[in-house]
């Protein structure tokens, strides 16, 4: 693998946005390409809201709410207040400074603008140096069913808090969806492929499910690796153990390994999960334990140092071996 190798993380949530800021700190720029989710957007307020790209944006350029994990910093919600006083549903929080970058947003989709496009333009107007891209230009929406019927992400994720029993996810839109040219550019094109600690049923698994997309990734040659979003059987944040069980996967890493059965060539876990390496190794990937907690930037830092030295070392020479 050379020196810089050219990486691309496909990446979701928290957790992706979180390994992304260690990789640009060890990257030069143009080394780093991130293919985001676009499957939990959605229409707000007539304005068009792309959450887990907005997040690792944020994230990315230093503006986060690191206290939330999403949202900007040092915000504010004067509109969001006056929207619930003239009787509007107020509970997507969008924040004042929040609110421009999706009234640009829309205001470039209505003129045209592919939506790639917008996604870079806002991420180098605010010095973002890593490649942000879009796995489709095209509207995917993840669907959640419950007890009370089907419910869009962010209905069940923020308004419902994530209570009710999930008894079905379906990805809308797939079908018709187009890869973008940059996405499949970046698979095709990276050294190392790396799949974030994102839940992979809602934040990876629509990525990978746009047409085209997975056989890209599954037909690159390049190093693969996952990080496992589990840590001691359980996620850090957010409902991927339930998502799992319900898409029919065992809530610990063998399962994780399942969603990218036949994808990754390696996986990185957490130290409290070293029980489960010898059966992730007898499937045929190579595993390496660590401490992947990221609470801090130093966390994030560590973290994907260890990941690039895994994929420039065992995974490296066994594919030279070949």
């Amino acid at each position: 693998m050379n020196r810089h190798p050219r990486i691309t993380l496909l990446a979701g949530g928290v957790g992706g946005a979180k390994l992304a800021v260690g990789l640009a700190a060890i990257c030069e720029p143009g080394q780093l390409s991130i293919i985001g989710n676009v499957a939990d957007d959605q229409e707000f307020h007539g304005l068009w809201v792309s959450p887990d790209i907005d997040t690792l944006t944020y994230t990315l350029a230093g503006r986060i709410d690191s206290a939330k994990g999403w949202g900007l910093a040092d915000e504010s919600n004067r509109v969001l207040d006056s929207l619930k006083r003239l009787g509007c549903d107020s509970w997507m929080y969008l924040g004042d400074q929040d609110l421009a970058t999706h009234i640009l947003r829309t205001q470039l989709r209505g003129q045209g603008i592919r939506p790639s496009v917008i996604a870079q333009r806002i991420a180098e107007s605010l010095g973002v140096q890593s490649n942000i891209i879009l796995p489709t230009d095209d509207r995917l929406q993840t669907r959640i069913r419950t007890p009370e019927g089907w419910l869009s992400f962010q209905e069940y994720f923020v308004r419902e808090q994530c209570r009710p029993e999930i008894l079905d996810i379906q990805l809308d839109g797939v079908e018709r969806a187009t890869a973008t040219p940059e996405a499949l550019a970046a698979i095709r094109e990276a050294d190392l492929l790396v799949i974030a600690p994102s839940n992979p049923i809602v934040s990876v698994g629509p990525i990978l499910a746009v047409p085209g997309l997975g056989q890209a990734f599954a037909l690159a040659n390049a190093v693969k690796v996952a990080v496992s979003p589990l840590i001691g059987g359980a996620t850090v944040k957010g409902p991927a153990d339930r998502m799992l069980s319900a898409s029919g996967y065992h809530c610990n890493n063998l399962g994780i390994a399942d969603c990218y059965s036949d994808l990754i060539d390696g996986l990185i876990i957490d130290q409290r999960d070293q029980s489960e390496a010898r059966a992730l190794q007898e499937r045929g990937l190579h595993v390496m334990t660590t401490n992947t907690l990221m609470l801090n930037d130093a966390d994030k830092t560590r973290l994907a140092r260890e990941l690039l030295q895994f994929a420039q070392g065992q995974l490296t020479e066994e594919r030279l071996a070949c």
